[in-house]
């Protein structure tokens, strides 16, 4: 998968003649107010200090990308691209780096998280996009985000599973959260699937791409998403 990636960006980055060693790229993690600003609500994995977003910045545009595992990184886009991708961290540099440069060259949009009352918008535009597209599906989530869950199971059979111990085992919305185990059974079940894209900084991303529609949520997928083809939906990033 990130051999796929790599060689679509490194063709993008050739094609517009970036130069590679001496463009330098900036990453830092946000804190949860930079990320999401001031929601009523108060339980996202930001808040329970279980993920971060990294931001990269390139020539004044920003990328974003979820990860459990953060810190801070300056290179060159050289080094980015060749980087061993060996954790969370690095793949999260280059997700996000992957991010800020294509939204640079105009390539894709909502590269940064919404803030404020964004995530119960998004979650609202969600339902009529599933009602509108796909009429009443069963409906399998790989990653809880609480305002989708909240309004997802106020319309639709869903299930839900999350790597989160502390989500695991209990309802949400009067939605059970499941274990990952449960994942492939969801997805048997399901009509279609709706995955966050921080699976492709957890490089799991491969086991969701099935013959059933899946549907990958969030900014971190949001280059990656267009490299690979793949539907991406954010309609209230920034």
């Amino acid at each position: 998968m990130y051999n796929i990636i790599r060689d679509k960006f490194s063709e993008i980055i050739e094609k517009r003649v970036l130069g590679l060693e001496e463009v330098s790229i900036a990453a830092r993690t946000l804190t949860p107010e930079e990320a999401i600003g001031n929601p009523e609500e108060r339980d996202y994995p930001l808040h329970k200090g279980k993920e971060r977003l990294m931001e990269a910045e390139f020539k004044g545009s920003k990328g974003q990308a979820f990860t459990d595992m953060f810190g801070n990184f300056k290179g060159s886009l050289a080094q980015i691209i060749e980087m061993d991708l060996s954790n969370n961290f690095r793949r999260a540099i280059l997700v996000a780096t992957i991010n800020a440069v294509m939204r640079h060259l105009g390539l894709v949009e909502r590269t940064v998280h919404c803030k404020d009352k964004g995530p119960v918008i998004c979650s609202q535009e969600l339902v009529s996009y599933i009602k509108k597209e796909f009429g009443n599906p069963r409906v399998a989530m790989v990653g809880l985000q609480p305002r989708m869950v909240e309004a997802l199971g106020r319309e639709f059979d869903i299930r839900v599973t999350d790597l989160d111990e502390e989500n695991i085992g209990k309802q949400k919305f009067g939605v059970m959260i499941d274990p990952p185990e449960q994942t492939e059974a969801n997805l048997k079940w399901c009509d279609i699937a709706l995955v966050t894209g921080t699976t492709l900084v957890n490089d799991t991303i491969g086991a969701f791409r099935t013959a059933k529609p899946t549907i990958f949520f969030g900014v971190t997928i949001a280059g990656p998403a267009r490299l690979l083809g793949l539907a991406n939906f954010c309609p209230c990033g920034m």
